[in-house]
């Protein structure tokens, strides 16, 4: 045999060596078909920019038959839910400011002199904090609706008002930053702390945690803190740069943001505390990061609308707790909300955390493997 035929013999030798290996790595073997399974199904069916079935609210001053007729043609495009009825458009604005609709139609006592007279005949009043939303319901006042008003069919053009809040020159920016703070602490959180209990064992640092009296609550507890200012610095800086550089407001009071902040870093670290307990290597660690950091950023409403998405992702996107926070800190810091508002979230990322640590204790055990 020549000695290229030897040299392709080795490096045919090496490969089948590599192959045996990561089939046995069943981590990182899971990771290369689940990776690409994974996107393409959340690209092919939980992924769609067609905002569908928002919930909205209304104000009917005129309590009439066409009003009702107004409300039911806007049902059937299917872009907007009426959920809500409220008395006044204080309370309506209120309610947006909450969170519990998108948008309210304010339907005014004059309805049908208006739409005789080819007037705007009612007012949207939308948050225009999510661009993607807000232009879904402007593309409303260019549609017709003409069922129920077979004598006086309302105009296509100019057929509402328009009152946009938090951000009415509608720049994405306004929008982007408060979500990223949520990345951004998913992805550096998460990371830090799955790799903390591996990195220690592949250290041999676990060898001293035997021979202590150190509980396993309490080495999670203390694997956590150290973290915690970490975040705190992160989102100091993602929210003081986006309001220096691109003119971000902050609306809401700062201990509201950072004491949401604090629920949603705990329950990120906790979430990373779980994963160091499953990980054996730090490459692992790392693999499974990337595994939980994809559905964050395409599912809890960060780049598409999450009213967009079928009712199976919104499942899955609600057992994510950047889809938690990423409500929260929208609210508070564009529509200056507080957590009395928020308490769904904000219950839900204190319970996730109180768990996650109660589960990390369990699975950790102070020994060798």
């Amino acid at each position: 045999m020549n000695a290229l035929g030897q040299s392709l013999q080795r490096i045919g030798a090496i490969v089948f060596k590599e192959l045996r290996q990561l089939t046995r790595d069943r981590p990182t073997f899971g990771m290369v078909v689940m990776v690409p399974l994974i996107q393409l199904l959340l690209f092919g069916f939980a992924i769609n920019t067609n905002v569908r079935d928002l919930p909205v609210g209304v104000v009917d001053l005129s309590h009439t038959q066409t009003a009702r007729a107004l409300v039911s043609d806007l049902t059937a495009t299917q872009v907007v839910s009426f959920t809500e009825t409220y008395q006044t458009p204080a309370l309506a604005e209120d309610a947006i400011r909450r969170g519990h609709v998108h948008a309210v139609l304010v339907i005014p006592e004059d309805f049908g002199q208006r739409l005789q007279d080819q007037r705007p005949i009612a007012q949207w009043l939308i948050d225009g904090s999510d661009t993607m939303v807000s232009n879904a319901l402007l593309a409303l006042q260019q549609m017709p609706f003409a069922s129920g008003f077979e004598a006086q069919p309302i105009a296509r053009k100019n057929t509402f008002e328009i009152a946009l809040f938090f951000n009415p020159e509608r720049r994405s920016a306004v929008n982007i930053v408060p979500g990223l703070v949520a990345i951004v602490l998913t992805m550096t959180m998460v990371m830090f702390t799955s790799a903390a209990l591996v990195r220690e064992r592949e250290r041999g640092n676990l060898e001293l945690l035997i021979t202590t009296p150190v509980r396993s609550s309490e080495i999670m507890i203390g694997k956590i803190v150290p973290y915690i200012f970490v975040g705190l610095i992160q989102v100091a800086i993602i929210l003081g740069l986006g309001h220096l550089i691109f003119d971000v407001p902050v609306n809401g009071r700062l201990d509201q943001l950072v004491l949401g902040v604090f629920a949603f870093i705990s329950a990120s670290l906790t979430l990373g505390l779980l994963v160091s307990t499953i990980a054996k290597t730090q490459l692992q660690a790392m693999q499974l990061t990337v595994f939980l950091l994809i559905p964050s950023i395409l599912l809890s409403g960060f780049m598409f609308p999450y009213e967009g998405m079928p009712e199976a992702a919104q499942w899955i996107a609600e057992a994510l707790p950047a889809t938690h926070f990423i409500r929260m800190v929208r609210a508070i810091v564009l529509r200056g909300a507080t957590l009395e508002d928020l308490q769904p979230d904000l219950w839900w990322l204190i319970g996730f955390t109180v768990l996650g640590v109660i589960a990390a204790a369990s699975r950790f055990k102070k020994r060798l493997d």
